[in-house]
């Protein structure tokens, strides 16, 4: 019913936020990184269309653990450290630009500045064209940020989306925008005291580790493990184009392509999965649209620290939090996009054996919606082409393991149909 459905959203917002301020901090004294962490949304799809389907959701959440658990083992072990050091300069460049493309397509999908459409993969607006007042706060929160940008002005994309959330709450309240032919995105700028009160957080620690398992077929218990492999290999690459976009976009990374404390802040990440898994909540990662605080002049851990008091004060404020719509937060990932598109001049573009793994990681991001795999398209075309020109020995050990990988991870469709 209704009622059990508002309690079921408000335990996972609040498990969701605790989870997520508890690891943001850790990662700002521990890992000493401007990268904040919360319950990663592909990972999220993987879990809730593909794994929960397949079983109660506190075995979901065990399999979210086991990944959280071999993920940290590598991270231990140093294979994860390993594997970021052995990727390319180019792919490294790549992945900066082809994760700013994908946010900038994330922060106009949002607004509903482009929407799917029929005979096209999107288009403009609803139907090919601009309508709406929410269409018209997303662009004013653009514009805004674009001057503030210019004019130098610090704090730019926080004030505009003050500014965008402002003018969206005037016009909710004056023109009752989310009753309208083109309401609001995701959520409506309306203050809903209801939601006031002490957290529900019913749902930690509703995690079944071996009910999945027990009683299983051995097909069956194969296409588990391929489900957490696909999980951890997302996990485990996401995050390295994060941690490299960000300190690429804060000017954060040594020579070597990695930034400082590179270890702590793996192993935090890692610790991430099994903390969300534990939490009920989903594998928690490294995410994105952290490049929107080190693009308005984050550089340290202190940055991770306050997003994750923030995350923590949504407990008790999320009736506030909520007020923000997607169309006045939106125009800061948009823009963030456009700032991580410098690290494009870094590609040798004459060379096909740099440009063709670049292109191919670059644009399989936005276009597939995935960071993975778009990392996995650039690290496959890159082996493939170096075996082609007989270059073996120019070949890292390890990319050969995680070329191989990433076809596994292609192919886990057909995979998982043989197994049942």
């Amino acid at each position: 019913n209704g009622e059990a459905i508002g309690a079921s959203i408000g335990m996972v917002a609040a498990a969701t936020a605790l989870v997520a301020g508890v690891l943001c901090i850790l990662m700002g004294v521990y890992g000493r990184f401007p990268v904040a962490m919360a319950a990663g949304l592909g990972i999220n799809s993987v879990v809730a269309f593909t794994i929960a389907t397949k079983m109660t959701w506190p075995q979901a959440m065990g399999m979210v653990v086991w990944e959280g658990v071999l993920i940290t083992i590598l991270v231990l072990t140093g294979f994860r450290k390993a594997v970021l050091k052995a990727v390319p300069r180019s792919i490294r460049s790549a992945i900066s630009v082809g994760i700013g493309l994908f946010i900038a397509f994330v922060g106009l999908a949002d607004s509903h500045f482009i929407t799917a459409a029929q005979g096209t993969p999107v288009q403009l607006g609803s139907d090919g064209t601009l309508h709406g007042w929410p269409i018209f706060v997303f662009v004013v929160g653009l514009f805004v940020l674009i001057g503030l940008y210019v004019k130098k002005i610090k704090g730019a994309m926080l004030i505009a989306i003050a500014s965008a959330t402002v003018v969206a709450i005037l016009l909710e309240y004056g023109l009752k925008v989310s009753q309208s032919s083109f309401p609001w995105a995701l959520n409506s700028p309306i203050f809903n005291p209801d939601a006031l009160g002490l957290p529900n957080l019913g749902l930690l620690g509703r995690v079944d580790l071996f009910g999945a398992f027990v009683g299983a077929s051995p097909g069956t218990v194969l296409g588990f493990i391929l489900l957490i492999f696909a999980l951890l290999l997302a996990d485990f690459f996401d995050t390295m184009g994060t941690i490299v976009a960000v300190g690429a976009e804060g000017k954060l990374l040594r020579e070597d392509g990695n930034p400082d404390h590179i270890q702590e802040i793996l192993l935090v990440d890692s610790i991430g999965a099994v903390a969300g898994g534990l939490g009920s909540v989903s594998s928690n990662t490294s995410y994105i649209e952290s490049a929107a605080g080190v693009g308005d002049g984050a550089r340290t851990g202190f940055a991770s620290v306050i997003t994750g008091a923030g995350f923590l004060l949504c407990l008790f404020l999320s009736p506030f939090v909520n007020m923000v719509p997607s169309e006045a937060a939106a125009p800061a990932l948009f823009f963030v996009g456009c700032l991580m598109m410098a690290q494009v001049v870094e590609i040798k573009w004459t060379d096909p054996e740099e440009s063709i793994p670049a292109f191919l990681c670059l644009a399989m991001m936005p276009f597939t919606y995935s960071i993975s795999a778009g990392i996995g398209a650039g690290f496959i075309s890159y082996v493939f082409i170096k075996v082609l020109r007989g270059k073996w020995s120019q070949i890292h050990p390890l990319l050969w393991i995680v070329a191989a990988a990433f076809l596994i991870y292609f192919g886990q469709g057909v995979l998982l149909g043989a197994v049942g």
